[in-house]
């Protein structure tokens, strides 16, 4: 049965929405990043570009690195927009946008996050780079999608047994990375660890300014969490969402972020630009490898 007009909205040239393109603008193999920025800070290492396109936040960049093929597209901030991404990227790789139906051949892609994020634990410097294991959600998005069949239960359940969110509403939910990604990355020269995803930069990340915050020293609590034996490592904005959609689209994920900040000691990087250009080149290096 074809979607309607109204379900999958393409534009006037027959592309995706919001992002502005089409099936064959995207590679099997796609980083994401937040910032537009971020984008020819990777695409300017392909040997060859192809295609660039933007529309809003949405920058993609495609081409050649080694003799394989792949994009970079931005998102933009918070699972809002993961949402808006990870379903087009979909449509893009497993309905066919000229008749509106779901292709019979289903295509994986593999969708790895460059991104940057605040560490919890006084042990993990700035300028780490961190391979998010797992992401628990704390921002709803996935309570709007059937999901409970891939949810990392065991750890969202913990989390909710020993994390008191009071009487808002908030419930947890927590997805795993794609194994077959984290093979590609040695335990050895990174950290890995469990990510917190949350849907804002300030209340939501324990940053209070001039508004009264309703959990008190909620960083503190959250390093201290013990989730049998596991620590929350770090905290960011899109991770939990896109490894969510990913297992319910039948997707690889894999998120590497570079700790900029600690936000247990009150520490920021002294080079950001630095730190996130050899996060690039590490995952580049290693997504190129055969």
């Amino acid at each position: 049965m074809a979607f309607s007009p109204s379900e999958l909205i393409l534009n006037a040239d027959g592309s995706i929405y919001h992002l502005n393109l089409h099936p064959e603008d995207i590679a099997e193999t796609i980083f994401v990043v937040g910032d537009p920025n971020r984008v020819p800070a990777i695409s300017k290492y392909f040997d060859t570009l192809e295609v660039q396109k933007t529309k809003r936040e949405f920058v993609t960049h495609t081409g050649y690195l080694g003799g394989k093929r792949f994009s970079v597209l931005s998102t933009g901030i918070g699972t809002g927009n993961i949402d808006i991404v990870m379903n087009e990227l979909d449509a893009l790789a497993n309905i066919d946008l000229s008749t509106s139906e779901v292709k019979e051949a289903k295509k994986a892609l593999n969708i790895i996050r460059i991104g940057t994020c605040g560490g919890l634990q006084k042990d993990i410097p700035v300028d780490t780079i961190l391979l998010s294991e797992t992401g628990i959600g704390l921002d709803g998005l996935l309570h709007f999608y059937d999901s409970g069949h891939v949810q990392n239960l065991e750890l969202r359940d913990q989390l909710e047994a020993k994390f008191d969110f009071g009487t808002g509403g908030i419930r947890p939910y927590a997805f795993d990375a794609s194994e077959n990604l984290m093979k590609r990355f040695d335990k050895n020269r990174i950290r890995f660890g469990t990510t917190l995803t949350n849907i804002g930069f300030y209340g939501p990340q324990g940053r209070n300014l001039r508004i009264p915050p309703r959990f008190q020293d909620l960083i503190k609590s959250l390093a201290q969490l013990d989730l049998d034996g596991r620590k929350i490592t770090n905290l960011e904005m899109e991770t939990a969402a896109i490894y969510g959609l990913a297992l319910l689209l039948g997707h690889n994920a894999l998120s590497l972020n570079v700790v900029l900040a600690n936000r247990t000691r009150g520490e920021f990087s002294s080079n950001p630009q630095q730190s996130i250009d050899t996060l690039i080149k590490y995952g580049l290096e290693h997504l190129t490898a055969s």
